[in-house]
């Protein structure tokens, strides 16, 4: 048998701070309303047989020695490697869509979210492009806040993500709540220098806001493998793994930064429950020839404008559902569509539950 891969902490590009591992979900939820500090949302801490680094950053990779260059110059070697260095926010700037000196905000990590709620105290008129998951949760607690809130962005928002019908019962709830909301296919240019910010959609119109929030997507943090021969030509869709999470033999991927195969191709998928299923096949794929490959059970959730919304299955929806339980137009409900996605909206439904009626016929 090979030997099991020595234990040690997986090597990550510098972050700001050293604070202990958290649950990134509440950032955009508990953190930003108040209802969580730092100290609810922590994680358990590392088993003392895993040796920890932090405040260093590794810089490269030569897989032939199978060690990982630290920034202090530290080599450390491996027999198994977990690439698991997730990903940072996408910006305006990124993309060439802003001018020289204009200020974006994003929310990525605990910094970002403390700096955040501390701006939204002065009530600041924000401005939100992105019309994504992430950009409604921020809209709903700036809402929350009292501040004046326009959300712009290429899509119709969450169209993309939730589908129609699931995007309409969102966006009716953030309308009721005084949110804006603005979209052009053409997209968005941030501009002005400092606290005068504008942000212009491609048909002409212009918005004012004392705040503007980017939330635009994330890009996988893999720029540290080049010359490692891992690194795809094409690599802002991450790193092409295989159903055991295997990129090559010895290193496995997880994560933000893995690139999962499926119908259509190898694609990210940076949620919280995407990760845990695949640093669960990842560690077992490591240490065992045979391990299963990686079956995916979508969940996803979100919490804004009042909703509190959980769906198992594949999403974007297509179509109405039928109405299991409830009502949708009052109260909470129990939607499905046959087959493939079972959504529960301000109801208490177990997973396991919701799971079942996504798979039946």
């Amino acid at each position: 048998m090979p030997a099991a891969p020595r234990p040690h902490r997986a090597a990550h590009p510098r972050r700001r701070g050293a604070a202990r591992a958290y649950s990134r979900p509440a950032l955009s939820k508990g953190i930003l309303t108040g209802a969580d500090d730092a100290s609810t949302i922590r994680l358990a801490p590392l088993p003392a047989d895993v040796a920890q680094r932090t405040g260093v950053a590794a810089v490269s990779l030569d897989h032939g020695r199978r060690e990982v260059l630290l920034d202090d110059g530290e080599r450390v070697g491996y027999d198994g490697l977990v690439l698991a260095t997730g990903a940072r926010a996408a910006t305006l700037t990124d993309i060439g869509s802003a001018d020289p000196g204009a200020v974006e905000t994003v929310l990525r990590d605990l910094d970002d979210a403390r700096a955040l709620a501390g701006r939204l105290v002065t009530r600041p008129r924000v401005l939100v492009v992105g019309g994504g998951v992430l950009g409604t949760e921020v809209a709903s607690a700036c809402v929350a806040a009292g501040c004046e809130v326009t959300v712009v962005g290429r899509d119709a928002p969450l169209l993309p993500q939730l589908g129609a019908h699931l995007a309409d019962v969102v966006v009716a709830a953030a309308r009721r709540h005084g949110v804006r909301f603005a979209h052009h296919e053409g997209g968005v240019r941030l501009r002005g220098a400092g606290p005068a910010t504008t942000v212009d959609l491609a048909d002409g119109r212009r918005f004012e806001a004392d705040l503007v929030i980017t939330a635009i997507g994330c890009r996988p943090n893999v720029e540290w493998l080049a010359g490692s021969g891992l690194l795809p030509a094409r690599h802002r869709g991450g790193l092409a793994v295989d159903d055991r999470c295997r990129l090559v033999p010895g290193v496995v991927a997880a994560g933000d930064v893995a690139a999962f195969p499926g119908p259509t191709g190898h694609r990210r998928s940076p949620l919280w429950t995407s990760a845990i299923e695949q640093a669960g096949t990842a560690a077992a794929a490591l240490l065992r020839a045979d391990a299963a490959p990686l079956v995916p059970r979508p969940y996803f959730w979100t919490e804004q404008f009042g909703l509190a919304l959980k769906a198992c299955g594949a999403l974007p929806v297509a179509g109405p559902p039928a109405v299991v339980d409830g009502d949708p137009d009052v109260g909470g409900a129990l939607l499905r569509w046959p087959e493939t996605t079972a959504v529960s909206i301000n109801q208490r439904v177990p997973i396991a539950r919701l799971r079942a009626l996504a798979l039946a016929g």
